[in-house]
C-alpha cells in the first residue's frame, strides 16, 4: 500500500473508531512502530487527528475529510477515467469541471495533454471551474485559459459555493461539463453530499451544452444527500468496467452515451 493511500485509510479509520493505539495501527496496516508514529505525526500536523500518549484520537472537526485524503479510493479506475476524459476535450472548446477526486484527476490529465499536443497551442481552450485546487493545477498551463467561479471555499472538496458562484453562470456558455458526483440513481438522478455544492453543480449543468458524468462504478452503489439534477440532463457517462451491464443498458436506453474504460 502506498503512503498516500495508507494515510487516507488511516485517517478514516481513526475518525470511525474515535481513538486508536499504535499497536492497532501496526496490526491493521502492516507497518512498523516508527512508520505508524510518522503517519500519525503527519496527520496531526494537518489537524486531522489529535496525537495521544501511545496513539491518536479523532479531531472534533475531522469528520469532513479533505479531498487530498480521499483520492486514493478507486485511484486506478479514476486515473483511467481521467485519461479518457482528456481524449474527449476538443482544442479551442470551453469545458468545465466541478470539484471532486475524479474531476481533479481528469483536469490534471487535460493539462498534461494540453502541454503535449500542439493543437492546444494553436487555439485557446477555456476551463471553467469552481474548484480552487483544479484552477491551481491548471494555471501553469499557458495553453489553457482558466476561469474560476467566485464563492465560499469548502474544505472537503475545495469547491466554491454560494450565491456569488452562480452570478457568472447565466452569462457564459460551456461546451462540455465534466461532472463529478457522489451517487448515481437512474430513477432519481445525480446526487452529492452537500446542498450548496448541489446548487452550483445544477447551475453548471444548465450552462453546459453537453453534460458528461465522470464517476467510478462504486457511485452506483452509493447514496448521497442532495440532488444535482435528473438523468435527463445527462448526455454521457465515463465509468469503469465494474459497472453492472444492466445499469449500462438502462442508461443507454435513456439516451446516455456510456463509455466504459
Amino acid at each position: 500500500m502506498e503512503r498516500e493511500e495508507r494515510l487516507s485509510r488511516l485517517v478514516e479509520y481513526i475518525v470511525a473508531e474515535g481513538s486508536v493505539r499504535i499497536e492497532e495501527i501496526t496490526d491493521r496496516f502492516a507497518v512498523s512502530m516508527p512508520t505508524a508514529r510518522r503517519d500519525l505525526d503527519a496527520l496531526a500536523s494537518q489537524q486531522l487527528i489529535v496525537r495521544t500518549r501511545g496513539g491518536a484520537m479523532a479531531n472534533s472537526g475531522s469528520g469532513d475529510i479533505p479531498l487530498r485524503y480521499r483520492t486514493s479510493r478507486q485511484w486506478r479506475e479514476k486515473n483511467m477515467i481521467a485519461r479518457q476524459v482528456a481524449k474527449m476535450v476538443e482544442p479551442g472548446s470551453v469545458i468545465a469541471f466541478n470539484g471532486g477526486t475524479t474531476t481533479t484527476a481528469a483536469a490534471f490529465e487535460v493539462g498534461v495533454r494540453a502541454a503535449a499536443d500542439k493543437s492546444f497551442s494553436d487555439t485557446e481552450t477555456t476551463v471553467v471551474t469552481n474548484a480552487i485546487n483544479i484552477a491551481n493545477d491548471l494555471i501553469v498551463r499557458p495553453q489553457l485559459r482558466i476561469v474560476v467561479l467566485g464563492g465560499v471555499a469548502r474544505l472537503r472538496s475545495y469547491e466554491l459555493i454560494g450565491p456569488l458562484t452562480s452570478l457568472i453562470l447565466p452569462e457564459i456558455t460551456v461546451d462540455t461539463l465534466f461532472l463529478g458526483v457522489n451517487s448515481i440513481d437512474p430513477g432519481n438522478g445525480l446526487f452529492t453530499q452537500d446542498d450548496g455544492e448541489a446548487a452550483v453543480n445544477a447551475a453548471l449543468t444548465r450552462t453546459a451544452r453537453r453534460v458528461v458524468v465522470v464517476a467510478d462504478s462504486t457511485k452506483f452503489q452509493s447514496t448521497a444527500f442532495a440532488r444535482i439534477c435528473e438523468l435527463d440532463a445527462v448526455h454521457g457517462l465515463v465509468t469503469d468496467s465494474g459497472v453492472a451491464p444492466e445499469m449500462v443498458e438502462e442508461l443507454e436506453g435513456r439516451k446516455v452515451e456510456v463509455t466504459v474504460v
